[in-house]
């Protein structure tokens, strides 16, 4: 059952939508100087220097890191690797609005992949829910234009950003399967350490299939520092620990909601700092994969 929500459970719950919706912003930014999966790489080398001290319990003999390596190898591969070079890939030729609402739908893609995969039946109200967020999304991809749905044409930023829900939807489910130790499932920087050290060396191959088929070269400036620094700190730390902690005061079913602020904010920092002005269908479709998540999570 989940807890009353206080002022300062709903700030740590809005911190990491604040922030996931920056890190589309700077992808966007940066997409011409860094290449998608060269970004991506980057962004989490930089996250596991800083996670090293933090999570130190995870290099202690016995933590488990060598045991669950298959575990721990592909929650890398999922929730490090492809979700986010998949993003980053989405931002290439897409926009951080569509990109974020788009994301949006990512609960569908849970029922879908659970009741598929995981034995896990999805009752009638979550997929009455759940046709009303794929309602938004399809506005997304059809860019409001309902009548050209049946001639509609992808842009490859979309397929990328559908491709990063279902590979996210994947490793969320494969979290409630607990295989580790419960100290290092404690210590949240521990088990994101896990993650993170096998996620950065399929990152590390995904940006060497990069070179080899000749992407440019990164083009080092002050603001391309300050993006890497940004999106490692950022999304990547800050948002997973606030993220925890608001889950643990509240829980997954409150906070849950909170996710669907990230469009919002995506709108408002398009808006600012890329001048790319949110259109009516952009709120409609909002309105719909929010209204599909209450829907479903309704009892």
């Amino acid at each position: 059952m989940s807890k009353r929500l206080t002022p300062a459970t709903a700030a740590l719950l809005t911190v990491p939508p604040l922030l996931w919706a920056g890190n589309a912003i700077v992808g966007r930014l940066v997409r011409d100087a860094v290449p998608p999966m060269a970004l991506n790489l980057l962004r989490w080398s930089i996250a596991l220097a800083i996670l090293l001290p933090l999570g130190r319990r995870l290099l202690r003999p016995g933590s488990g890191l060598l045991l669950h390596w298959r575990r721990y190898a592909v929650l890398g591969l999922l929730g490090v690797a492809l979700y986010n070079s998949f993003q980053y890939l989405a931002l290439q030729s897409s926009t951080p609005i569509n990109v974020t609402l788009v994301a949006a739908g990512m609960p569908v893609w849970m029922l879908l992949v659970g009741a598929m995969f995981f034995g896990v039946p999805a009752s009638r109200r979550q997929i009455a829910g759940a046709v009303l967020s794929i309602g938004g999304v399809l506005l997304v991809l059809c860019r409001g234009q309902w009548e050209q749905l049946a001639a509609m044409r992808l842009v490859p930023g979309d397929v990328y950003m559908i491709l990063a829900t279902i590979a996210w939807s994947f490793y969320s489910w494969l979290l409630t399967r607990r295989q580790e130790s419960s100290a290092v499932r404690a210590d949240w920087a521990a088990f994101l350490l896990a993650q993170v050290i096998y996620g950065v060396l399929w990152s590390a191959a995904f940006t060497a299939g990069e070179w080899a088929i000749g992407r440019a070269p990164i083009a080092w400036s002050w603001p391309v520092l300050a993006a890497l620094l940004y999106v490692a700190i950022g999304p990547a730390v800050i948002a997973f620990r606030c993220w925890g902690a608001g889950i643990a005061r509240a829980g997954p079913s409150v906070g849950a909601f909170f996710t669907n602020l990230t469009p919002l904010f995506a709108a408002v920092m398009s808006a600012a700092f890329l001048g790319e002005v949110p259109q009516p269908y952009h709120a409609l479709a909002f309105v719909l994969i929010v209204g599909g998540i209450v829907l479903s999570a309704r009892r």
